[in-house]
This record gives C-alpha cells, structure tokens and sequence, in this order.
C-alpha cells in the first residue's frame, strides 16, 4: 500500500531513491475511479519503480470540473489511490496546476493521459530540462468520471 503524503514528507521520501530509482509522476483529480484510470495508473507506474500521483484538492477541482464536483472529497481521493497497488504515493495539491509540485517532485518521467500531447503537459520544460522523459499514455475511450456521473443520474 502506498502513502498519503504531504508535501515535505514526500520529499524525504523520495529522497534515498534518486538516481537509483525512476520515479513516475502523473496527476489528476481522480474524482471517481474508474477503469480507464486504473489502466492509465497501471502503465505509468510500469515505466518506472515508482508512482508519485499528485491529486487535485476540493477546491481545485471545483475550479476545473465546476460546482457539483468533487464526489468525493479530497482525503478520500488521495488514500483511494494510495491503496492501489501501482501507486507509492499520492500528494494533494492545491495550485491550479502541478507545476511547483513537480518541481518537488523532480521526476524521471511525467506522465499524462492520451487526450495530452506531450508539449501540452504541464511541467514539461521542468522535466526536459534535466534530461526527464515526458509521455502521453494511451487513453481508454468511453471510461470517464462524467460518463459514470451522467449514467448515475439516470
């Protein structure tokens, strides 16, 4: 099982693994997990030894996703994916992207889902500029957290 870290704490614990290990980071809001998110999770945690996702916090997600969103809150989402196997760890935060937080995390590989071309990721010059690799994964068609909501509601 992964951990729920703040952002400090993630820091000291990616620590002893630079240059030893590669680390992975992706992003998103994960508001209700769906297959297509665990695929995604799975073959970015599969292009390194380990996963740091940073997860969007509550009222970033109402900035993204609009008013009604998140379904779940914030604590939830992060320890939800802390708890899959293919993730080390989850980070919360709260900037309107994951800029700062990759500049934390200074990952090996940054990673986005399909609908992302590589350029368009945020954090790219930062990972590029210390000979990281940045990649856009495969997207899984019709899995979406607005799909399941739609269907829910009918």
């Amino acid at each position: 099982m992964g951990l729920v870290c703040s952002w400090l704490e993630l820091e000291n614990q990616l620590a002893p693994f630079r240059g030893k290990k590669k680390i992975v980071f992706t992003n998103g809001c994960f508001d209700w997990l769906h297959v297509g998110h665990v695929r995604y999770l799975q073959e970015a945690q599969a292009l390194g030894d380990l996963l740091v996702v940073g997860v969007n916090t509550d009222e970033s997600v109402r900035k993204l996703k609009g008013s009604t969103r998140p379904v779940q809150n914030e604590a939830d989402r992060a320890e939800i994916l802390a708890a899959l196997s293919c993730v080390n760890f989850s980070v919360l935060f709260s900037q309107d992207t994951p800029y700062e937080l990759i500049r934390v995390v200074r990952p090996d590989i940054l990673v986005k889902g399909g609908d992302w071309r590589p350029e368009q990721i945020v954090g790219s010059d930062i990972v590029q500029s210390y000979g990281g690799k940045v990649l856009s994964l495969q997207f899984v068609e019709g899995k979406s957290t607005t799909s399941l909501i739609n269907k829910a509601k009918t």
